[in-house]
């Protein structure tokens, strides 16, 4: 089934991907109220930043240029981001890159994803130590 499957190869696979992702997160109780109230984002416009930000990660393109650290943090501050909320989120989006693609982009995806996911949660844990 996957040779079915193309890899993620553009700007247009990445936003494909991330607005799947982002339906499943909102379909998620755990995650909605986080996206919808904690962080009071538009789901459209965070997309567009999210696709930025893929696309730097998969594509060296530079599109991206907020700090996702200081995002992280700051929306920990409001609402803690849990090891089970990390682990959701991953498996989320680990889901979706195998439901919709398959190849040499679709894994660094999903491995770049648990690199800066627990890059994110070391920091969290260092604040947290405090």
């Amino acid at each position: 089934m996957h040779m079915l499957k193309p890899d993620i190869e553009n700007r247009e696979d990445l936003k494909k991907l991330v607005l799947a992702f982002y339906q499943d997160l909102l379909n998620d109780a755990d995650f909605n109220h986080i996206f919808l109230e904690v962080a009071n984002i538009d789901v459209l416009t965070h997309a567009d930043v999210i696709v930025d930000f893929w696309e730097s990660v998969l594509f060296h393109s530079g599109t991206y240029k907020n700090n996702t650290m200081k995002i992280h943090m700051d929306l920990h501050f409001k609402h803690p981001l849990s090891d089970e909320l990390f682990e959701a989120w991953l498996k989320t989006f680990e889901a979706t890159v195998d439901t919709l693609f398959f190849g040499q982009k679709a894994q660094e995806a999903k491995s770049k994803a648990r690199s800066i996911a627990a890059l994110i949660k070391l920091k969290i844990d260092n604040l947290d130590a405090r």
